[in-house]
């Protein structure tokens, strides 16, 4: 499998500044992740937390025979927790860019998904004529690379609004208090039925996954930059499992699909 040049760069900066500091030996991992999260991470009825990004956390955790504890924090402080040692690890749709990459140590990306921009069928948006969308008001989830995206290619056109959670952005949304959103597509598919009979939402753009200077190489598992170990053995743990086809198996649960990079 091929390494990206972040985690190249991460790796190597982890390594000037870990020095001779010896790895923990983890036999537990604690993970952070930011939830609900559909269908990433979230939960079920019985209060017990699924989604893809969970099953294939517990299956690497398996793979590695370790115990996998899953930790609750929320995602403008994601980063914080891990370097306050909240959590060893963050398995929480977290893209790979460069501003991350100077804080954090990336595994290899285990998955990429589009983004899209998403209105009700009582608007008629043209998202390509910039002079039509002046003053119109976007919901987004805060501190996510939809945010970033919105505020760096349409800020001067759009009132951007900014969410703790996707469910409000869709409240507001569904009660007008939006003209449009961008978001992550399986997440806004999980979140609310899209150009289906009798839905009230519409994707009006194709999907998007660039520039990559915003949106990354993928999604990786983020690790303290000392903890260069943990990490390769994470990686390890990815390859196998879409080696042997687990990964698949979880993959198609979640998504009509491939998410694999």
């Amino acid at each position: 499998m091929r390494y990206s040049t972040l985690f190249l760069s991460a790796t190597l900066c982890a390594t000037l500044v870990s020095g001779t500091v010896q790895a923990r030996d983890y036999d537990e991992v604690r993970l952070g992740v930011d939830v609900p999260y559909e269908p990433f991470m979230y939960r079920q009825s019985d209060g017990e937390l699924t989604g893809f990004e969970i099953e294939l956390g517990e299956a690497v955790c398996d793979y590695l025979d370790i115990t996998c504890t899953w930790v609750e924090q929320d995602w403008d402080g994601i980063i914080p927790g891990l370097m306050a040692r909240n959590y060893d690890a963050i398995m929480s749709s977290m893209a790979i860019t460069e501003e991350r990459a100077q804080r954090v140590l990336f595994s290899e990306p285990y998955y990429t998904t589009p983004s899209a921009w998403i209105t009700t069928h009582a608007h008629d948006i043209d998202i390509d004529d910039r002079d039509s969308l002046d003053g119109l008001t976007v919901g987004v989830q805060r501190a996510t690379l939809q945010d970033n995206y919105v505020t760096e290619l349409y800020g001067d056109v759009l009132d951007i609004r900014r969410y703790t959670g996707v469910d409000d952005v869709v409240t507001d949304l569904r009660a007008g208090r939006l003209d449009l959103t961008f978001m992550d597509y399986p997440i806004a598919e999980a979140a609310i039925e899209i150009d289906t009979d009798g839905s009230d939402f519409q994707r009006i753009s194709d999907f998007i996954k660039e520039p990559e200077h915003i949106f990354g190489q993928g999604v990786g598992v983020a690790f303290r930059p000392r903890d260069e170990a943990l990490a390769e053995r994470f990686n390890k743990a990815l390859a196998a499992l879409k080696e042997d086809g687990t990964y698949d198996e979880i993959m198609q649960r979640y998504f009509s699909y491939d998410v694999k990079l």
